[in-house]
């Protein structure tokens, strides 16, 4: 079965050649010009992967984002012009998996769909390290592969792609401390280039997901300087 990629921009210049590349490639493409019409469409019929682009009329990138995350973890893939580094990072907060600038080269985006479809296929198979079954337990944490779940304490954590990767690649070594380089290639693999503050935007928004559960959350530790590591115990 060919992946489904849904394009949501209001420059219908980009949504048909975006979309004519990708459907050479052997994709399918639903292709909407604002977030409101996205938001129902994704929502009824569900994708494989979202390019979201930030100005929109009706209802803009950011709050379809917002809105979608409250009912979906489809990766994300989030567009946005080289002056708007704010609207970057709010972008990875609210629960992006990766973004791209404008003007981009249709190549390196379907580098980029390929690979974060590369990593929700990695993150649902059972991993070299982890026990059989795919399940990874550490304390009153649950991570479940082939399932691609997450639990803290029994209750349920909504995790993107991204972040269940972040939070395997430190659960599987307690107590290691991870740099944001180790973490950038367990994340998004090797010869992906994205910056620092990427990783610390996700593991701020990770954080905050598991303290909405439990407000005394405090298993991943930062290193200032160093990275970050999974607490032991």
């Amino acid at each position: 079965m060919p992946h489904t990629i849904a394009l949501v921009d209001d420059d219908r210049n980009i949504l048909t050649s975006v979309s004519m590349t990708l459907e050479q490639e052997g994709f399918q493409v639903r292709t909407y010009t604002d977030g409101e019409s996205a938001l129902q469409g994704l929502l009824a019929r569900p994708v494989d992967l979202a390019v979201l682009d930030i100005k929109m009329p009706r209802m803009d990138g950011m709050e379809l984002l917002q809105r979608l995350r409250q009912r979906s973890a489809v990766p994300v893939i989030f567009l946005t012009s080289k002056d708007e580094e704010v609207d970057e990072l709010m972008g990875l907060r609210l629960g992006a998996d990766d973004y791209i600038t404008k003007p981009f080269s249709q190549r390196l985006l379907l580098e980029r769909i390929r690979a974060l479809l590369r990593r929700n296929e990695v993150s649902r198979a059972e991993g070299s390290g982890a026990p059989p079954g795919g399940v990874i337990t550490r304390g009153d944490l649950v991570l479940d592969e082939s399932k691609h779940t997450c639990t803290w304490k029994g209750q349920p954590i909504q995790l993107t792609v991204t972040e269940f990767l972040l939070v395997k690649a430190l659960a599987l070594r307690p107590g290691m401390v991870k740099n944001r380089d180790q973490l950038i290639d367990a994340a998004y693999g090797e010869n992906i280039y994205v910056d620092d503050r990427t990783i610390d935007s996700h593991v701020k928004r990770v954080r905050k997901k598991f303290r909405q559960a439990d407000p005394d959350f405090s298993q991943i530790e930062t290193l200032y300087g160093i990275g970050y590591r999974y607490k032991e115990g």
